[in-house]
């Protein structure tokens, strides 16, 4: 077997939770429950999504209440061990008693976080990299938290700083971390924070690089962020719809939908709509305006079709719940004119969507690099399949 295989999760789950408080007083944190499981249970789902199938959990505090629930983990397709330290250890603590139990090269997770990342873009960096320590980043423009990490633009880690006091941090580590074994030799075992002590060390040594992620990752760490995971895990099939060439006649090439009378249905699109609707999906749209830049078309005549659009759509009980549009011209060097995924982001954060559980429906390959690149599915409108046939074929799939 090839040695650039990652074989084992490695998940630290032993802390006391205190945040969580007065549910932790009871159970531990990973047992929280999120929809219809505990969060742990989540996880577990995806590291088996991941490939990965041997998962080490690091535990400490109520450590028999996440053993009973995950067993020897057959049920969850896993084969899972432990290692149950005092509930006094620290990061560090835990990772240095385990150190025989670990592969080569693990992936270390975080038993509070989940984000849908790229799993394939994050191994194949780490290896890349030759990397010590591949982290997982999330971008954090929105200043969702406050970031520890700066990052050069090569994805080389500059700065880790868990207190998050220096300057000029950008991005903030959520767990999944490609990490190899060889590390944990070249540090002081004097408990600790194993975070702070390894990816201080493998950023000075330059090796020591960040996979970034737009997409908003979930947490079960505090109360404030409870409502979000819950959203999130909530997984209302959602769909987006690009518009020009995919719901309505595409206006010839260099010339715009300029005003509500040029907006023609294609046929069936309003149908594909409804049948959406009507099976409990989310509808959003994502289009390209250009000819806002270009004067051919103010912000005030596009709320107009729009607004002509939906008109159509409730007269026969359906709707588009929300609309994004790029108003840039091409040259601008936006991040949400597609092919970039800016759009899709927006609306990730929005509605705390799970974009790998999306589809991305258009007519042009912009529209499916812009899906690709969320990390959503794509179908492709074209002659010979439109849009009510490719949303009967989506309806079958969730009904079956």
């Amino acid at each position: 077997m090839s040695e650039q295989v990652v074989r084992q999760a490695v998940v630290l789950a032993g802390g006391m939770g205190m945040r969580l408080r007065p549910f932790t007083e009871k159970e531990p944190k990973p047992m929280y429950p999120v929809g219809e499981k505990p969060f742990i249970g989540h996880l577990m789902g995806q590291i088996k999504a991941f490939g990965i199938e041997n998962v080490l959990l690091l535990l400490g505090y109520k450590a028999n209440s996440i053993m009973d629930y995950l067993g020897d983990g057959k049920n969850f397709g896993l084969h899972i061990s432990y290692d149950v330290t005092p509930v006094e250890f620290q990061t560090g603590d835990r990772i240095f008693h385990a150190k025989d139990k670990l592969e080569p090269f693990f992936m270390l997770m975080y038993c509070d976080n989940y984000c849908p990342i790229n799993f394939d873009k994050l191994r194949e960096d780490f290896f890349s990299h030759n990397a010590l320590a591949q982290v997982s980043v999330y971008e954090n423009r929105d200043h969702y938290t406050r970031s520890n990490i700066r990052t050069g633009e090569d994805g080389k880690v500059l700065i880790y700083d868990k207190r998050r006091t220096a300057a000029d941090l950008e991005g903030v580590d959520i767990g999944y971390a490609m990490i190899r074994r060889e590390l944990l030799g070249q540090l002081p075992r004097d408990g600790g924070s194993f975070e702070e002590a390894a990816y201080s060390f493998a950023a000075a040594q330059g090796r020591m690089f960040a996979t970034i992620t737009k997409h908003r990752y979930y947490s079960i760490g505090s109360w404030e962020r409870m409502e979000l995971t819950r959203k999130f895990f909530e997984n209302r099939p959602t769909v987006f719809l690009d518009r020009d060439g995919t719901v309505n006649v595409k206006a010839p090439k260099a010339c715009y939908i300029e005003n509500s009378g040029q907006f023609v249905w294609l046929e069936g699109a309003k149908e594909a709509v409804r049948l959406l609707k009507e099976n409990g999906f989310r509808v959003l749209m994502v289009t390209n305006q250009p000819g806002i830049a270009r004067g051919n078309l103010t912000g005030d005549t596009l709320e107009a079709i729009h607004k002509k659009m939906q008109r159509d759509l409730e007269q026969i009980g359906a709707e588009i719940d929300k609309i994004y549009y790029c108003p840039h011209d091409w040259e601008e060097g936006c991040e949400c004119r597609k092919p970039k995924p800016g759009m899709l982001y927006q609306a990730q954060k929005d509605y705390h969507l799970d974009l790998t559980k999306c589809i991305m429906i258009g007519d042009d390959e912009r529209d499916m690099a812009a899906g690709r690149a969320a990390g959503c599915k794509t179908c492709q409108v074209t002659e010979q399949r439109n849009l009510l046939q490719i949303v009967k074929e989506i309806v079958k799939g969730k009904q079956e």
